[in-house]
């Protein structure tokens, strides 16, 4: 199992499928990093020499913002938004749904469980 960035990638998977096992790196920036190293995106990652790692690895920290960093960087906007208490920033603080979304009928994976009322009385 090679070790690029602090993530374990799959050993039995091709190395573009297996970089996208990387928090900020999907499908295209898979096969750009291949490229740009000069590694076929169809060999499988366990087949991959230690060279050919350090040079995806490399090639990652010199033109890519993955994991860690990544993470950081999205929380400080999220907690800008909430600081400048806009419309989204609001939405993210009262944990309802950010980008436009209904909210009358579903958005239960922000809203959680639903809450049982109590029957009005006539």
């Amino acid at each position: 199992m090679p070790r690029i960035q602090g993530v374990d990638i799959p050993a039995n998977k091709r190395v573009h499928v297996a970089l996208t096992y990387i928090y900020g790196i999907g499908n295209k920036v898979a096969m750009d990093i291949c490229e740009a190293a000069g590694i076929a995106p169809e060999v499988k990652s366990r087949d991959l020499s230690e060279d050919e790692v350090s040079r995806i690895s490399t090639e990652i920290q010199n033109s890519h913002v993955v994991e860690g960093q990544l993470r950081r960087q999205v929380q400080q906007n999220i907690t800008r938004l909430k600081d400048i208490a806009c419309y989204r920033g609001i939405r993210h603080r009262r944990g309802l749904p950010v980008r436009g979304q209904n909210t009358r009928t579903n958005a239960r994976t922000r809203k959680g469980p639903t809450r049982t009322m109590a029957k009005k009385k006539k």
